[in-house]
């Protein structure tokens, strides 16, 4: 006992110092792993049109596009394939970014273009385009310019758009001069939440005299953006910087497994992730422990699947938009908890409906006594069979109550289909590494700590509710009959919870397209 206790006390003590040692420089992008970021400077000069563009790829299309930049296959990309990669590229933006000046649309060329990588999170690169593109232009008397940029609409992330003049001055600008992200590098804190997304403006622009770059909107100067805060932004960067280190030791290993699990189980704990339904199933539909547990290994096992599968998937299919493939998942997940609502409705409907038909075809009461007949002669046949009559006044479950195994799964597999961006990112970043095994060690680790967290909300519901029906039957009188009311209704309430939550879900999956 005294060796457990020991190695277990040198677990937690290692695994407090992995939180409390400050995390390493490579961090996740402040986006999310799968954002692709842009910004255009557009200069303006009397005889030509400048775009300064620089799009920032973070660790997941990064990781997407290396087959495409990699095209000899030895796992590193080259000076010479890194220029072909960004010739191309900037290619497609010239023919994605389009100015009219005066109705005219402007031809680019491609001036300079490059393609350059730098260290992400759990051993994963980021890469940053640069593309410069020019067009002659006539800007000497009074015009409009309009701007629209179309490049990678299908990918999320941050859209930024300047504009400034160069003896040219810019008629109340809607857009500033100077980048309010220091050039994609430092995101102002305030706007990570709602990220901009400029990808059009119009300009009235006339000559200036002067010569002078010609002052635009106003802008907000870009601030440094810190790696997360609370204890799990910093397990999260621990863990990564684990997963991305060159050298891993057996105990330092087990420290990422358990912190993989503590990790887990506290993502589950954030909003969502289906333990408010889940809550409302079991204690709706009498739920029993097992019920719970099997809950939460239905989500240890799919949410280890998903993240698997997904893995798989934007690794071999390069064109594969993974945020669009997360918003699906979405609407999926909410649209099987939906299903669940509406076949307890029904179920609930079909009962009743039973019920109601047997108590029209109901014999008729006897008057004398006997084992069937309670104290004041009335018959109970065959169809009351699920009530008793004690002076407690308990109602037995029917089994009809009771979770349907189909209701379970549902649930089970609603609460970890979308899989989450962090056990992505680890599993890759292990994969990249030469470490599948424990890539796949952690993501079971992660899929385990939510269960835990899912199974133990499911316990605490299934006890309240037992010891609310045990305070139930001990009382009497018109109290008890309110309560039995009030009790009767609680499955239908549940019902109702779950589709409107279900549906809820889907449709805010659905919003992510708009």
């Amino acid at each position: 006992m005294n060796r457990i206790a020991l190695v277990l006390a040198g677990l937690s003590g290692g695994l407090g110092c992995l939180l409390v040692a400050p995390p390493g420089p490579a961090q996740a992008h402040p986006l999310g792993n799968f954002s692709v970021n842009q910004l255009a400077a557009v200069h303006l000069h009397p005889d030509r049109v400048e775009v300064a563009a620089e799009i920032d790829l973070a660790e997941l299309p990064t990781l997407q596009e290396s087959s495409a930049v990699d095209t000899d296959r030895d796992g590193t990309p080259s000076g010479p394939e890194r220029a072909a990669r960004a010739t191309a590229d900037c290619g497609t933006l010239a023919g994605d970014f389009e100015v009219v000046v005066a109705g005219r649309r402007l031809d680019w060329t491609v001036d300079d273009s490059a393609l350059a990588y730098a260290d992400g999170a759990a051993g994963l690169p980021t890469s940053r385009l640069r593309c410069r593109l020019v067009a002659d232009a006539t800007l000497d008397s009074a015009t409009t310019v309009g701007i629209v940029n179309r490049f990678r609409t299908d990918r999320v992330g941050w859209r930024e758009l300047t504009a400034v003049g160069h003896g040219v001055r810019i008629v109340d600008s809607p857009l500033p001069v100077e980048s309010v992200s220091g050039g994609l590098r430092t995101y102002p804190e305030d706007l990570l939440s709602s990220p901009l997304d400029v990808r059009s403006a119009r300009l009235r622009v006339e000559p200036d005299a002067t010569g002078a770059a010609a002052a635009g909107g106003t802008t907000t100067a870009g601030r440094n953006i810190p790696a997360g805060t609370g204890w799990t932004a910093r397990a999260e960067g621990t863990l990564r910087d684990i997963v991305g280190s060159q050298r891993l030791t057996p105990l330092v290993g087990v420290l990422a497994v358990l912190l993989a699990l503590v990790l887990g189980a506290a993502h589950a704990a954030l909003p969502g992730h289906g333990k408010t339904v889940m809550a409302a199933y079991l204690a709706g539909r009498a739920g029993r422990p097992r019920d719970a547990v099997t809950v939460g290994a239905t989500v240890t096992l799919t949410h280890t699947g998903g993240v698997l599968l997904l893995g798989l998937l934007l690794t071999s299919v390069a064109g594969l938009v993974g945020e669009t493939v997360l918003g699906w998942l979405g609407v999926l997940s909410g649209a099987l908890i939906a299903v669940v609502g509406l076949g307890m409705l029904v179920d609930l409907w079909r009962r009743r409906r039973r019920r109601t038909t047997s108590g029209h075809t109901h014999p008729r009461p006897h008057t004398h006594g006997g084992p069937d007949h309670d104290h004041d002669g009335h018959h109970h046949g065959h169809h009351d069979h699920a009530h008793d009559h004690r002076p407690g006044g308990h109602h037995h479950r029917h089994p009809g109550d009771r979770p349907s195994r189909l209701g379970i799964l549902g649930i089970g597999i609603s609460g970890g289909l979308v899989p989450s961006p962090s056990a992505l990112v680890i599993l890759l970043g292990a994969i990249g590494l030469g470490r599948t095994g424990f890539g796949v060690l952690l993501v079971i680790g992660y899929g385990v700590g939510m269960a835990a967290t899912l199974t133990a909300a499911g316990l605490l519901v299934i006890r309240l509710r037992e010891r609310w029906d045990r305070r139930r039957r001990g009382r009497g009188g018109r109290r008890w009959h309110r309560l039995a009311t009030l009790s009767s209704a609680v499955p239908t309430a549940t019902a109702g919870l779950v589709l409107v939550v279900g549906l809820v879900l889907a449709g805010r999956g659905l919003t992510s397209f708009a």
